[in-house]
C-alpha cells in the first residue's frame, strides 16, 4: 500500500488516498483515537470513485464521528481502472433491455455481476490485509453498501468481517441466492420499498434466504435516492452493537 495525498477535513478526520498495485483506495481514520479504531469497508456501485467520493466521504465522515476507520478501493473496470469488454457489453445488454420495457434476463444478470464478484472480491481481500497492517487500524471489520452480491460474497468466505450493513437495489444472480443461504454473520439490509431499479419480491426472497440467525430488514417508503437519514443512523447503530 502506497500512500499517494493525505488532507484533514474540516471535522479533523485524516483522509489519505492509496493505491494498491494497480488499485486507488481511500482511507478515513477518525481524528483522535486512542487505540486502533475498527474498520468498516464502504462498497459503492461502479461509477468509480470520483463519480461516488461526495457520498462516500459523507459515510467516512459518519463512521469516524463513531470512532470507525472507513476505507474503500476502485472497483474492477469503474474510474481510470482498464475496461474489460464482456462487461461492457453486458451494461449495454442491460441498457438496451431495459430502455424497451423487456425483462432482464438471467444471461444478462449474469455476465454484468458474476465476472465483477469474482474480480473484486480477491482486491477488497488484498486491501484488507494491508490496512490491518497499518497500526492505527484494528479489527473487527464491518462491510456496508455497494453491489449487494460483492457485500454476499465477502461476508461468505472473508472471516475478517463480522457483520454486514447490504443495500438492496443490485440485479442479484440466482448462484448469489445460494451464497447467501450459507451468510452466518450479522446482516442489517435496507430496502427502499419504491424502488424503481429493484424487484421488491426479489429483494424480499434474498432477505429470506440469508441463513444468518440476526437478520434485520430496515424498509422505507420511496425511490432509490430517498434514503432517510434514520436509516443511516440505524446502520451506524448495528455497526456500534458488533464492532466493539
Amino acid at each position: 500500500m502506497h500512500f499517494t495525498s493525505e488532507q484533514h477535513l474540516d471535522d479533523g478526520v485524516l483522509e489519505r488516498e492509496f493505491t494498491l498495485g494497480e488499485i486507488p483506495g481511500i482511507l478515513w481514520t477518525p481524528a483522535s483515537a486512542s487505540a486502533p479504531a475498527p474498520l468498516i469497508l464502504l462498497g459503492h456501485p461502479p461509477l468509480g470513485l470520483r463519480t461516488m467520493y461526495p457520498r462516500l466521504a459523507g459515510r467516512a465522515r459518519h463512521a469516524a464521528a463513531d470512532g470507525f476507520a472507513a476505507a474503500t478501493i476502485e472497483l474492477p473496470g469503474s474510474g481510470d481502472r482498464p475496461r474489460w469488454a464482456a462487461a461492457e457489453q453486458a451494461r449495454a445488454d442491460l441498457r438496451r433491455a431495459m430502455e424497451a420495457g423487456e425483462p432482464v434476463g438471467d444471461e444478462i444478470i449474469d455476465a454484468l455481476v458474476l465476472p465483477l464478484v469474482e474480480k473484486s472480491v480477491p482486491e477488497w481481500q488484498a486491501a484488507l490485509d494491508a490496512l490491518l497492517s497499518l497500526p492505527e487500524i484494528g479489527g473487527p471489520v464491518g462491510y456496508s453498501g455497494g453491489v449487494i452480491s460483492i457485500g454476499i460474497r465477502l461476508a461468505l468466505v472473508e472471516p475478517r468481517i463480522s457483520a454486514a450493513v447490504l443495500f438492496t437495489g443490485s440485479l442479484v444472480p440466482a448462484a448469489m441466492f445460494e451464497e447467501a443461504r450459507r451468510v452466518t454473520i450479522p446482516l442489517h439490509v435496507l430496502l427502499q420499498w419504491d424502488d424503481e431499479g429493484n424487484d421488491r419480491q426479489a429483494a424480499l426472497d434474498l432477505f429470506d434466504a440469508f441463513g444468518s440467525r440476526e437478520k434485520t430488514l430496515h424498509a422505507n417508503m420511496g425511490g432509490h435516492s430517498g434514503v432517510p437519514q434514520f436509516a443511516g443512523d440505524a446502520a451506524a447503530r448495528f455497526f456500534a452493537r458488533h464492532l466493539r
